[in-house]
């Protein structure tokens, strides 16, 4: 399976936020939308990622004065991304590797979706439920 089937399934919608919006602002949207991460993106164009963990991570080190901070100023600016024909395997090997657990999508450059790793997760199980059905079947009827 690939990226773009992923995408196919969830939606390409991405949630973004601009880096000039406050931490707090980040993270009141990261609890409305329930999710983990938001992308930075001007003109779909990836500026960078903020994770819940980020906010956590800053908050624990610096106390709530972080919460006024810039979105620029806690976001990662090296930006692990993924191509929509990338397959589900090697997503699984750079997430895993990469200890991350949201990889926006690049179609030509520009932000087209982003899969998160219980994305990935819940087609590996899909996949391996239609596998183990088709086994069962096989060994049911003989052929």
């Amino acid at each position: 399976m690939l990226v773009r089937a992923i995408l196919q399934q969830k939606g390409s919608d991405v949630t973004t936020i601009d880096g000039d919006a406050t931490v707090g602002e980040a993270a009141q949207l990261l609890a409305e939308a329930r999710i983990g991460a938001l992308v930075i993106a001007a003109d779909r164009r990836v500026q960078g990622i903020l994770s819940e963990r980020d906010i956590v991570r800053c908050l624990a080190e610096r106390g709530l004065d972080v919460l006024e901070l810039p979105v620029r100023s806690l976001m990662t600016t090296v930006v692990t991304t993924c191509s929509p024909d990338e397959s589900l395997d090697a997503l699984m090997a750079k997430m895993t590797e990469l200890r991350v657990r949201h990889l926006p999508v690049l179609d030509d450059g520009r932000l087209s979706g982003i899969v998160s790793i219980g994305d990935v997760v819940k087609h590996r199980v899909e996949e391996l439920q239609v596998e183990a059905q088709t086994l069962h079947d096989y060994i049911e009827t003989g052929r």
